[in-house]
């Protein structure tokens, strides 16, 4: 039976992977030396498919990393200079807070329940923040900021670098990269992939903070460091062997969202959001969780079940429809229902029609 994942991560594999996955074994590409020119060209590729598709601007670097947790520790030692600032609303935007404390940090922290968007208005800071972290869709809650709440925060805090998670919300966010210094995500989302990559987004003001820090003779990483990463980059290259299909398949997934068009897609997103939420809000049997229509994600929908959810997932999973558990300790209490680009009308029509009995 074929089976049609729902998953946040690693989630359904974008439609052309497959046919992808054989061109590159067909051509032996995974087993260019990353030094050679068939690997640049890989790099390259991958690199400006992936600016065209989020309207990054030419003076940003794209490096690759093995995920986005290993970000996290990247952005800490190479941006952070003395306090961070982190919103947290769920179990991501936590855990990024917890690495900054754990390499031995006092980053500083607005909290909300799961469920809520940020309180954008802290009513008093120890310290002023040099690095401010948004999480603009908690995969763990369905939550989304505001994009124009982030960048009116960012005016009152001009000096701080602001970092954007965009795991489970890229491509689909519109973001003005004037007004951040770093964004980042994994590919196993809402690009589709197999998971084992992790893409930042790193502006000049990201680099140069970097350079300052490991100027300052504290350490910053060893391979990873933004000036190794830098100075391979400007070859299309990256300081160690990489994962060489990764790269190539994101440049070719990103290809072909370019040729469907950015619009269609954040277009087709939408309409398959907006099935969902309609359907939850009717039916008697299901709650949304996350109650301000504004804070609600386009692209991770969660739903408290009236009981534990077992029995309901062993359902659907007979059907061929694979839908996430709740988070943490949510977990038996939620589905979480990705709303990616893989997934089709069709396919949540066919979902919709399940949960209806």
């Amino acid at each position: 039976m074929k089976k049609t994942f729902f998953t946040p991560g690693p989630a359904a594999l974008y439609p052309t992977v497959h046919q992808h996955l054989i061109e590159g074994l067909t051509q032996q590409l995974f087993s260019q030396s990353h030094r050679s020119a068939t690997y640049q060209a890989i790099h390259a590729k991958a690199v400006g498919h992936v600016k065209e598709l989020l309207g990054v601007p030419g003076n940003f670097q794209v490096f690759f990393f093995s995920s986005a947790t290993e970000i996290w520790e990247r952005l800490a030692q190479n941006c952070l200079d003395r306090h961070s600032l982190h919103f947290v609303n769920g179990s991501f935007s936590r855990r990024f807070f917890d690495i900054v404390t754990a390499l031995g940090h006092a980053p500083e922290k607005v909290e909300v329940p799961w469920g809520e968007g940020v309180d954008f208005d802290p009513k008093s800071l120890t310290h002023v923040p040099d690095l401010i972290n948004f999480t603009l869709n908690e995969t763990s809650t369905g939550v989304r900021l505001s994009l124009d709440e982030i960048y009116q925060f960012r005016a009152k805090y001009p000096e701080a670098l602001v970092t954007l998670d965009m795991v489970s919300i890229a491509p689909y966010a519109a973001v003005d990269w004037s007004q951040v210094d770093a964004g980042y995500f994994s590919v196993q989302k809402c690009f589709g992939l197999p998971a084992g990559l992790g893409v930042l987004i790193a502006g000049p003001r990201a680099i140069e903070r970097a350079a300052a820090i490991q100027a300052s003779g504290r350490n910053v990483g060893s391979y990873h460091s933004f000036a190794s990463l830098l100075k391979y980059a400007q070859k299309n290259q990256t300081p160690e062997t990489p994962n060489i299909s990764a790269v190539y398949l994101l440049g070719k997934v990103c290809e072909d969202m370019l040729s469907k068009g950015i619009e269609q897609i954040r277009a087709e997103t939408r309409e398959k959001a907006d099935m969902l939420y309609d359907f939850f809000a009717q039916h008697p049997s299901y709650e949304l969780f996350v109650k301000i229509p504004a804070d609600r994600s386009p692209t991770v929908i969660v739903v408290n079940t009236p009981d534990d959810n077992k029995a309901l997932l062993s359902r659907l999973a007979a059907e061929g429809l694979i839908v996430g558990n709740g988070y943490g300790p949510m977990k038996g209490k939620q589905l979480r229902i990705a709303n990616f680009p893989a997934v089709s009308l069709e396919d949540v029509r066919r979902l919709i029609n399940l949960l209806m009995n």
